[in-house]
């Protein structure tokens, strides 16, 4: 049996396609005659409305936005997956959008979202994004919109996080504890909050255990598995003295073991690793890597629950923005586990 469509019911009326719609859209602009024979014919013919057409009468579509830098790490994979779990439960479907850490592509997923008419947008930002990147026009259009992880300084609206700080704290006082004393941190270059965090935690673990900061110890670039393995040549090359390597990162960390094992060097013996983050290859490789859980599936069940409370409430911009701040939580591992 052929669909009803909406030019079905045009032709039976003799009137335009965009009369039909507009009537079942309940548009104000159509009389209260023209609005009741649209809907008698749509049901004499058996019409069906489409999603499209039911979401347009609601102004809802059910969807969320989610946008991420990439989903080749395990880490924002298993955040969406506890995003997407919650959502399903509340009657809610995702379009999911990778950034690959580009702006320009960010912005086409912001782009992507509007014009899909989603409900709402939770994110995390690229690498590239600075201030409130294309964020603004979300919350200037009164669109509902929470971030996790990396969170834009220029804009404030609720979010879930873990602790950098504290996980950052966390990882160089294990370290030192261990009988480390020359640790060298790994970070990123660009001004983004998160690895700050981790990058302060570490010189505070270091002021509070009376262990000088060492400027040659503190390398900043692109991280990747090739940037840790780089970073341990070079040091190598140097001959700057460490015996540890906390990185931001797994993927840095995993690079600094491979090079800590091609230069022949006893891993934890000889020299320390701790990452950040928990991929899922940290405790399935040898030596298995000491990291800081970002507790992801939490952190996306805990956005999804934020923000479906403020879509709830109304009006969501009207309250002060909640962010909520997860415990990091330290695993040490193989890669750390010094014996004294």
């Amino acid at each position: 049996m052929k669909k009803v469509t909406i030019l079905d019911i045009a032709k039976e009326l003799n009137i335009t396609f965009s009369t039909v719609a507009r009537a079942l859209n309940d548009h104000p602009a159509i009389s209260v005659a023209t609005k009741k024979a649209v809907r008698e014919t749509a049901d004499r013919l058996g019409y069906r409305p489409n999603k499209v057409a039911s979401s347009l009468r609601s102004g809802k579509t059910k969807i969320i936005g989610v946008l991420v830098p990439r989903l080749d790490v395990s880490f924002f994979s298993s955040v969406v997956h506890g995003i997407e779990g919650v959502m399903n439960e509340n009657g809610y479907t995702i379009l999911l959008y990778q950034s690959q850490e580009s702006i320009k592509q960010e912005n086409r997923g912001i782009d992507t979202f509007l014009r899909s008419r989603v409900d709402g947008i939770i994110a995390s930002i690229s690498l590239e994004t600075e201030d409130d990147g294309g964020f603004m026009e979300i919350k200037e259009r009164n669109i509902p919109l929470a971030f996790f992880d990396r969170v834009p300084l220029g804009l404030d609206v609720p979010s879930v996080t873990i602790d950098d700080y504290k996980g950052g704290f966390m990882a160089t006082e294990h370290l030192i504890q261990a009988g480390y004393r020359r640790i060298v941190h790994i970070n990123q270059y660009r001004n983004i909050n998160i690895f700050n965090e981790r990058l302060r935690g570490y010189l505070d673990a270091l002021k509070q255990h009376g262990l000088p900061i060492d400027e040659r110890l503190i390398i900043k670039g692109d991280f990747s598995l090739e940037f840790g393995r780089s970073c341990v040549r070079g040091l190598l090359e140097q001959g700057v003295d460490f015996d540890a390597v906390f990185t931001l990162e797994d993927f840095t960390a995993m690079g600094v073991v491979q090079e800590l094992k091609a230069a022949g060097k006893r891993i934890p013996d000889e020299v320390g690793v701790a990452g950040f983050a928990n991929e899922a290859f940290t405790s399935l490789v040898s030596p298995t890597i000491s990291t800081v859980d970002q507790r992801t599936v939490e952190m996306g069940e805990a956005v999804a629950h934020l923000f479906l409370k403020l879509l709830k409430k109304g009006d969501y911009y009207k309250h002060k923005p909640e962010k909520i701040v997860l415990e990091p939580k330290l695993l040490v591992r193989e890669s750390s586990a010094r014996r004294h």
